[in-house]
């Protein structure tokens, strides 16, 4: 998500499990092939496992871009073929594959050809006028044919005429039956499950029908969902016993990054939805949202989270249930 999951908020989600794929931005091939590689594709070790979201429709640059990320040591190079926005549009990648199923073929295939690790495809179910039923159908084919290793389904449309990109990802109507009838046919093919997943508990539920769910908005909005991840779908202990305890291990990174320059806004932006509905949460992120303009360091998120009620939320479970 753009300007959303960058490597603090990876690093961070890391804390909270130990287990799931975590995704970057998604970068163009421009800005991989000619950018500042150094900022836009560092990551910290810990985030493994890690995909390299690409964004791009031209073979042989897509192909370059996943070398690169390979050589880096990215787990995975995933395409992406659902986003809506108007740079992408003007760019004709992202969502606007969708109607051309033929050419993303071909960058899966030259990107396959390329590297030795996975190579995945995000998409939608369709666009504008075209019939889900027939345009994903023939997108997944597609894919499959050139040797995709899986094809991760946003479960709407994207209007790219007549919709915000903030419109794209509520209004467009869920079909999950539309996805999970994609599995149906195509069994050999690893289908994942995005869009309007709140919960790790609705992930459960749906992965009786697919192979894997992907939580983009309800992951960001509220981490602590994650801390359910490794217990609930890998029979693993989290790594830590409550939000507040994973935060407060998120401050010796805190302190490495701002010793390097980086803003604590920049970091501490990404931990504001940590405490949703748990007594104190509306303090905390007041105190929090002093880091836009303030120059205090670590010690701004250590007092914020004084101000979160001890006991009030000490397991995932317990979050759920006052957040509900």
């Amino acid at each position: 998500m753009m300007e959303w999951t960058d490597r603090h908020c990876r690093f961070f989600h890391r804390l909270l499990t130990r287990r799931a794929l975590l995704y970057t931005e998604m970068l163009t091939t421009g800005a991989v092939l000619h950018g500042d590689r150094a900022r836009l594709l560092r990551y910290d070790a810990s985030e493994h496992p890690i995909a390299l979201q690409l964004g791009g429709a031209e073979p042989r640059a897509l192909a370059a871009s996943a070398c690169i990320g390979a050589d880096l040591g990215f787990d995975e190079i995933n395409l992406n073929a659902g986003c809506p926005s108007d740079r992408v549009q003007d760019g004709r990648f992202g969502a606007c594959l969708m109607a051309e199923p033929a050419l993303v073929g071909d960058c899966v295939a030259a990107m396959k050809a390329a590297v030795s690790i996975p190579v995945t495809v995000k998409c939608r179910i369709g666009i504008d006028a075209q019939d889900p039923e027939a345009a994903l159908e023939a997108f997944a084919q597609a894919v499959e044919r050139a040797g995709a290793d899986a094809l991760i389904v946003h479960a709407r449309k994207a209007w790219l005429q007549g919709l915000s990109p903030k419109e794209n990802r509520e209004v467009p109507p869920l079909d999950y039956d539309r996805v999970y009838r994609l599995k149906t046919a195509h069994p050999k093919l690893t289908v994942v499950l995005n869009g309007g997943i709140a919960s790790v508990e609705q992930g459960l539920d749906h992965l009786r029908h697919v192979d894997g769910v992907m939580m983009g908005r309800a992951a960001y909005q509220e981490p602590w969902r994650l801390m359910a991840v490794d217990p609930q779908l890998f029979g693993a202990a989290a790594q830590f016993v409550s939000p507040k305890e994973a935060a407060a291990a998120f401050v010796p990174y805190i302190e490495r990054e701002l010793a390097g320059g980086t803003r604590l806004h920049a970091i501490t932006r990404h931990l504001h939805g940590l405490f949703r509905a748990v007594p104190g949460a509306r303090a905390y992120r007041r105190h929090l949202a002093g880091a836009a303009t303030s120059q205090a360091g670590a010690e701004l998120l250590l007092a914020a989270l004084a101000l979160v009620a001890d006991g009030a939320a000490e397991t995932d479970r317990e979050l759920a249930h006052i957040a509900a």
